[in-house]
């Protein structure tokens, strides 16, 4: 291969690139739920796994997200160019060009609107409602103090729809869930919003931390969790769940307490660990909890 022709970004080197834009690990805060949204939904109907449908969640959920990060990272590439955290991106450095990730992120569509699609016709008629605020949370840190509401909103939309998906009906035992994700969501993205501060003060971008200070956005993220926990229980007396479900309850709680402690107002070193670690570990915890509690209950494989 010559030097000219090594230069040239290759098509698998441009997809690991793309997918590293869009964290794609990241897909475990959210996966966790809907799976426990489709299958209690399942256990509901008819007490069996329809893995064909489950498959269809999966991508509609992974193609939503990816879309919305994607989006995410094409409006806010000159914020994240002055911002030194986020200098490194693969948009600011040209790792992956904004056709690139414009492609990506429709491909992305493209594979949620087909899965909706396949499902039932009211997902596909409620679909674009749950793009809408994909595309609007990153414009939301221009003009309100309080963006991780419109993430919470969007998050809040992954268990209403994957119950959909199953039953083809509208589920307020879903919308509980779903709210307990979004307001967790959003109580960690205050957290997560934390260590941009100074930056966001500098480019007049827009949240919790940078209009009320550090200390207001971890009480505000506390508060938050609180909430969260009391609708997780909501939902579990609403779905009458098992004691594997209410033992990852016990779980989530000491996860929230000790997120909570190694996050400071002037100590944000740990807050990666708060973020990612104790947060991918609580939806994989709930997730296997609530899967041992409906097949407990007679959920069929």
């Amino acid at each position: 291969m010559s030097a000219a022709s090594a230069a040239i970004p290759q098509p698998n080197s441009r997809v690991r690139a793309f997918l590293r834009l869009v964290m794609i690990e990241h897909s475990v805060f959210a996966l966790p739920f809907a799976y426990i949204a489709a299958l209690t939904a399942m256990f509901q109907v008819d007490r069996n796994i329809h893995w064909g449908r489950l498959l269809l969640v999966t991508l509609a959920m992974v193609g939503l997200r990816t879309f919305a990060m994607a989006c995410n990272r094409i409006i806010d590439r000159e914020i994240d160019a002055r911002n030194p955290r986020t200098a490194g991106r693969e948009l600011v450095t040209g790792a992956v060009s904004v056709r690139s990730a414009w492609t990506g992120a429709l491909i992305a569509l493209a594979v949620f609107l087909g899965a909706a699609a396949l499902l039932n016709p009211l997902c596909l008629i409620l679909a674009p409602f749950a793009v809408v605020p994909m595309v609007v949370y990153p414009y939301g840190k221009r003009f309100t103090d309080f963006p991780h509401a419109i993430l919470g909103l969007a998050q809040a939309m992954g268990p209403v729809g994957a119950w959909i998906a199953i039953t083809g009906e509208w589920s307020w035992d879903a919308v509980i869930l779903g709210l307990a994700v979004g307001i967790w969501i959003g109580g960690f993205d205050l957290i997560f919003a934390c260590q941009d501060v100074q930056a966001d003060r500098a480019e007049g971008v827009r949240s919790v931390p940078a209009r009320f200070g550090i200390p207001a956005a971890l009480y505000g993220a506390r508060a938050c969790h609180v909430v969260t926990t009391a609708l997780f229980v909501w939902y579990a007396f609403a779905t009458e769940a098992g004691g594997f479900f209410w033992f990852g309850l016990l779980i989530v709680g000491v996860a929230f307490s000790y997120e909570h402690t190694i996050v400071r107002p002037h100590d944000m070193s740990r807050l990666n660990r708060a973020f990612f670690t104790t947060n991918g570990f609580i939806g994989i915890s709930l997730f296997v909890c609530a899967l041992l509690d409906l097949l407990v209950r007679g959920l069929t494989l």
